[in-house]
């Protein structure tokens, strides 16, 4: 090859490389800008194919329900409040109609990175594959729950705009009905318009739905866009101002009988002790999660009165923007009385305690987080509609 043909040859490889990067940046764009601007599927089009993993364990893709006379396929998530108040009406629909030649399957597509700790508020978990999986296990799902989360390349296919949000195909494959389920989100009410329903028993019979399309009222889909949203929200979280005041035995039976509006999350704990400084960012991340609801995170540090430097240096290394109180007395028995009768004295020690003092969960060592978020949601309620 000569000098000229190599040149020639080199330049043209320059040319397709730029080509190449051109149409990878266009693509990444049109990612970007499909997710903030998706739309719903349209009525009469084909059930685009998906292959996801599933929370039990098992791939599923459209085959799988190939032999099903109808296909529902419902957009959903752990954390949203709306979509946790249609989870045993979905399984309710699932006994009902599976028998009568129904499939349905569940999708959650929001990006566990996108979805802000105080989007967590009404739930105790989060959006992950690992989270999906202890849901479907809590709830006994009777459906198969399947993960889109990272790439949320089969949201974009169907357009979900908000959880949950439902697709209805019939044994062709093709879309007769997307919408909502129901015209109320709140499970104690009963609905007077079941539009999912309506379209599963027409299509059924071989008829249209009688309703094609309706709008969907939920929590918005976490698109991959958010993480920088997210991140931010972190970093807001991480500048919020830290402080320590100093408590007395008379104050922290007042913290203890809790004559506020607000459930108290209090716990005892120590710069010398191991599992407390090991636990208190699990604390920290509970408290950004219900701090927008009717909560209080109180610390107390029984540490001596002495170190209340040591005290504020930790507290602001973990970002413990709440209420800290640091004990004024070397006096650890008077400390001890005052909070608890049952607490032997051990750190850390953990209480949630209910408007009006009743303790709803106490625990003496290393907490479990989620069972500590479990209590908290069940007192303050999953739904909107507990708050009614």
């Amino acid at each position: 090859m000569s000098s000229l043909q190599m040149a020639v040859t080199l330049d043209n490889l320059g040319v397709i490389m730029n080509i190449i990067m051109f149409f990878l940046i266009v693509l990444a764009s049109w990612s970007t800008l499909n997710a903030a601007e998706v739309r719903p599927l349209a009525i009469d089009s084909k059930a685009p194919d998906f292959k996801l993993p599933a929370t039990d364990g098992e791939i599923y893709s459209l085959a799988r329900f190939k032999s099903a006379d109808v296909l529902v396929i419902i957009f959903t998530a752990n954390h949203c409040p709306t979509a946790q108040a249609y989870e045993d009406k979905i399984m309710k629909m699932v006994d009902d109609y599976a028998p009568r030649g129904v499939a349905f399957v569940a999708l959650s597509s929001n990006h566990p990175d996108a979805v802000r700790l105080d989007e967590l508020g009404y739930s105790d978990l989060g959006d992950s594959f690992a989270e999906m999986k202890i849901r479907a296990a809590e709830k006994k799902f009777n459906f198969p729950y399947l993960y889109d989360g990272d790439e949320q390349e089969i949201a974009l296919r169907y357009g979900p705009t908000a959880t949950p949000h439902v697709f209805i195909f019939d044994v062709e494959r093709r879309l007769r009905y997307q919408g909502r389920l129901d015209d109320t989100e709140n499970p104690y009410i009963a609905p007077t318009s079941t539009d999912a329903i309506n379209a599963i028993e027409a299509l059924l019979e071989g008829e249209p739905a009688p309703v094609e399309t309706t709008k969907v009222f939920g929590c918005s889909m976490k698109w991959r866009d958010k993480v920088e949203w997210a991140k931010k929200a972190d970093a807001d979280w991480a500048a919020l101002p830290v402080s320590v005041e100093m408590i007395d035995s008379s104050g922290v039976a007042q913290v203890v009988k809790n004559e506020s509006e607000n459930i108290h999350l209090i716990n005892l704990w120590a710069t010398w002790c191991g599992p407390c400084v090991v636990e208190f960012p699990e604390l920290v991340k509970i408290n950004r999660m219900y701090r927008g609801r009717n909560f209080e995170f109180i610390t107390i540090s029984a540490d001596k009165p002495a170190q209340g430097e040591q005290v504020l240096k930790f507290l602001t290394e973990k970002q413990a923007a709440n209420v800290n109180y640091h004990f004024n007395s070397t006096n650890v028995y008077a400390l001890i009385d005052a909070v608890d009768p049952e607490w032997s004295g051990a750190l850390p020690y953990t209480m949630i305690v209910a408007p009006g003092g009743k303790v709803i969960y106490r625990h003496m060592g290393l907490i479990d987080p989620l069972q500590v978020k479990r209590a908290i949601v069940g007192q303050l309620g999953r739904y909107y509609a507990d708050n009614e």
